[in-house]
């Protein structure tokens, strides 16, 4: 009865990670093109996101990126939100965001220009 049990219990964390997916979400706004992806599925706890910016084909260098993760307040659950500054290695923003449970995260990728404007782009993620 043991085996079987740990037989299905297998089973089911196989499929269960083999179902993760890597984050990857293509967007533009104003010119700039914008890619948000996960170095590996997310997960509850800390995420590792890379975020690629380039405008006429050009990798952008120059800006101030961050980003705000949140989910909405529901009966029986308070607001919460993680942010995060991205810092420049390479030619890709990398940051560190905390997902603290599992559902629709809502989140507002902004990056600064030289010029001084903000850019936003909006989306939400499933975990």
């Amino acid at each position: 009865m043991q085996n079987i049990i740990k037989i299905i219990l297998g089973f089911f964390l196989t499929f269960t990670f083999l179902n993760a997916q890597v984050l990857e979400q293509n967007g533009e706004k104003d010119g700039y093109e914008v890619t948000l992806k996960s170095s590996k599925a997310l997960v509850v706890g800390s995420n590792e996101l890379l975020i690629t910016l380039s405008k006429d084909s050009k990798i952008v260098e120059s800006v101030k990126v961050k980003a705000k993760f949140f989910m909405p307040e529901m009966p029986g659950m308070p607001y919460m939100e993680s942010e995060g500054n991205a810092t420049l290695v390479n030619g890709v923003y990398k940051m560190n965001i905390n997902l603290p449970m599992s559902g629709t995260w809502q989140y507002q990728l902004k990056f600064k220009t030289d010029d001084g404007v903000v850019h936003t782009i909006k989306g939400s993620v499933n975990l």
